[in-house]
Parts: C-alpha cells; sequence; structure tokens
C-alpha cells in the first residue's frame, strides 16, 4: 500500500454525482443533523465513497469497518483504513468478527451475514442514521448474472436494491449506477491509495471468474451492458413487488395460518405466490423451487382427511393440521 497523501475536495469523483441523484429520490429525507455510517473496508469503492459522503456531509460521517479475521491482510485494510480517516478527521471504528462458515453455508454467505450484523450493530451503537454501501454497477451486473445462472426468479433477478432494512438498520447503495473502472480511475487521477483485496483476484470464486473473464466480453459485445443491465433489474423489482402485493392480498383471504379449501381455490401461479410469501414472510424461509412444486401437488391432491403434507423447508418441514398449513421447526 503507498503512501496515502492529504485526500483533496471530490471534484469530479463519480461517487460525489451518484451521491446527488440519489439523494434526489432517496426516502425517508435525511434529518438535518443526522450522522451517517459509511462501510469501510479499505477497497477502491468504499475509499472512493467514504469521500465523496466526506465532501458531501462534513463533521457527520463515520465510517464503520468489519475485521473478518479469514485472511492475514486483513490488519492491512485497517491500516489503510486508519490512515485515510485520519487524514480526513472522520472517526473509524472497527469490529472484530468470527465469520467462518458452518456446514452448508458458504463462505461468502457467512462473511455477508456477519458483515451486515455487525454494521447494524455498529450504526445501533452509534444511533447513526443510514448506512452507506459501496457496491456499484459492476457488482450489480455481477449479481445479477449470477442470479441467471442459479435459475433464480424475480427476487434474485432484481438483484441489489438501493435500499433496505435489515436487523433494524436502513442501507443505502447510491453507487449502483456508477461503473467500476470509472471509480479506480478518478482515484488513480487523484493519487488516493486504496488497498486490493487478494481474494478477489482468486478465480476459484464464480463472481471474481465473471469479473475478471464475463465483464471484458461483454463490454466488447454490449458496451452499454451496465445500463441495460440495470434497467432489467428495476423491470424484476417492479414486478417482485406487484406479484407481493397480489400475494398479501391472498392471503389475507386464504388466512394465516393458510387454509387448505381456500388455497385449492387458487390458480396455480397464485397458489405458488401466496405459499412462497406465506413462507417468507412468517417463518422468514424460502422454499426451493422443486419444494414448492412439490408443496403445491400435494395441496391440490389433500382431499381426504387422512391425507399428510410433510414437506421439508428450510430448517423445518411444512405439515398438514387439520383444515390448514402449518411450518414447525
Amino acid at each position: 500500500m503507498a503512501g496515502l497523501p492529504t485526500p483533496r475536495p471530490t471534484a469530479n469523483n463519480p461517487c460525489s454525482a451518484a451521491l446527488d441523484d440519489f439523494l434526489s429520490t432517496a426516502q425517508p429525507a435525511l434529518d438535518a443533523n443526522r450522522h451517517l455510517g459509511v462501510a469501510l473496508s479499505g477497497g477502491a469503492d468504499s475509499t472512493a465513497l467514504l469521500l465523496a459522503a466526506h465532501a458531501h456531509w462534513p463533521g457527520r460521517i463515520h465510517a464503520l469497518h468489519v475485521h473478518h479475521g479469514l485472511q492475514a491482510a486483513a490488519d492491512t485494510f485497517v491500516d489503510h483504513c486508519t490512515q485515510l480517516c485520519g487524514r480526513l478527521g472522520v472517526p473509524l471504528h472497527v469490529s472484530h468478527v468470527d465469520a467462518r462458515h458452518q456446514p452448508g453455508q458458504s463462505p461468502e454467505d457467512a462473511a455477508r451475514t456477519a458483515r451486515y450484523a455487525t454494521l447494524a450493530q455498529q450504526a445501533s451503537a452509534l444511533a447513526l442514521g443510514p448506512v452507506l454501501l459501496a457496491q456499484h454497477a459492476d457488482d450489480q451486473v455481477e449479481t445479477l448474472l449470477l442470479a441467471l445462472s442459479r435459475g433464480a426468479g424475480l427476487p434474485g433477478l432484481a438483484a441489489m436494491p438501493a435500499q433496505f432494512e435489515r436487523h433494524g438498520t436502513t442501507f443505502w447503495r447510491p453507487l449502483l449506477q456508477v461503473p467500476g473502472p470509472a471509480i479506480r480511475q478518478w482515484l488513480a487521477q487523484e493519487g488516493v491509495a486504496w488497498v486490493d483485496d487478494p481474494t478477489n483476484s482468486d478465480t476459484r470464486y464464480t463472481r471474481n471468474r465473471i469479473r475478471s473473464q464475463l465483464l471484458p466480453a461483454l463490454e466488447a459485445c454490449f458496451p452499454q451492458f451496465r445500463d441495460t443491465f440495470a434497467r432489467s433489474a428495476r423491470h424484476a423489482a417492479q414486478a417482485q413487488t406487484l406479484l407481493d402485493e397480489l400475494a398479501g392480498q391472498d392471503l389475507a383471504a386464504v388466512g394465516v395460518p393458510p387454509r387448505l379449501r381456500h388455497l385449492q381455490a387458487l390458480p396455480p401461479a397464485r397458489l405458488a405466490n401466496v405459499l412462497r410469501h406465506w413462507l417468507k414472510g412468517t417463518y422468514g424461509v424460502s422454499p426451493s423451487a422443486a419444494q414448492l412444486a412439490e408443496l403445491q401437488r400435494q395441496v391440490g391432491a389433500c382431499t381426504t382427511r387422512g391425507h399428510t403434507i410433510a414437506i421439508k423447508v428450510g430448517q423445518g418441514q411444512v405439515r398438514r393440521e387439520g383444515a390448514v398449513l402449518g411450518w414447525y421447526n
């Protein structure tokens, strides 16, 4: 890591323009005196975002760093964040977590889960407003391509939302329209250093293969792919919103717990939609395509008192209990 010069004002920082655009539509409006968090990993994207946020809200930004302890370079990330925040006069808060994955859980999912939980804890302890995340347009494309590779439905194809709530904290992603290369180019022009995560070049990870092999090919064939893919993700998110509203109406009609007789009166697509909505909204579990198809089949076939339903979903089972369905852990 090269020595850090004192960061200059963020003229021409693509993240600054993105913040302005995002804040024109972000809701709810910020309290004029509320402090905000920036998730600062030490990488290029979060470094540029911190500079832009500090210029936009001087004296109101707190940098939040999560030390996963998964690689030797983790201390280097902290050193970079400490230097940068010291030169900016931005408070830095470092939390150490155990992000090792459990059996059946991917390392990426484990690290992501630990990171969001820790960022929310930090924000709550500091009484912060929204926490800003530095995912950008290339990250959004990678997420969409991963969803396509897994045969995902609309929630997956909607990719990453610009705003969401988790663990009682509001998170913002204001850079989803900003290309990753533009961020690095600006930092290089300004002489601002960052730390590269060594795992980003490890092509054993699918996301890294997409970044190093597939995105350049897309750039060559479809130069506007970031904009068009983002538009498709927004369309998927809008369609999912409508499906959620319909599922809410259907769930109110079939009841909670859902009554079998009422479920059987629904067309197949609406039956699948309301079952998925019920399980996710009530129990926080999502059935696979195969589990959902089998549950639909069993609901349709459940015409006698002796017909049982017991289908594994998540860590529990969907079971028939008399005239209704329930999920039991």
